[in-house]
């Protein structure tokens, strides 16, 4: 299994039209073949200037590689995601045991 999750700022103010827009663009990332427990979050802690996490896990390596070659990933990326995140951190986990 891998989790990938990412958290990121966007270019747009908390609570305007254009970061929901955003925000429901990217749900159509929860029905790509191979996702599982695809998760929007709103980032409430203080140690960081991030706003906002996207998780999501795979059941293995293949999933993963097919998510992010699949085209509405691709047009995601590079339509909404380029230009209208300010900041981002991605990480992929896999269980330990």
């Amino acid at each position: 299994m891998i989790r990938h999750t990412v958290a990121f700022r966007l270019v747009h103010p908390s609570g305007s039209p254009a970061e929901q827009e955003f925000l429901d663009a990217g749900a159509a990332l929860a029905a790509i073949p191979g996702v599982e427990r695809f998760e929007q979050l709103r980032q409430t802690g203080t140690k960081n200037d991030f706003t906002h996490g996207f998780s999501m896990e795979f059941a293995d390596r293949a999933a993963y590689d097919a998510y992010n070659e699949h085209p509405v990933h691709a047009a995601f990326v590079a339509q909404r995601w380029v230009p209208e995140v300010e900041d981002f951190l991605e990480l992929d986990y896999q269980p330990l045991g």
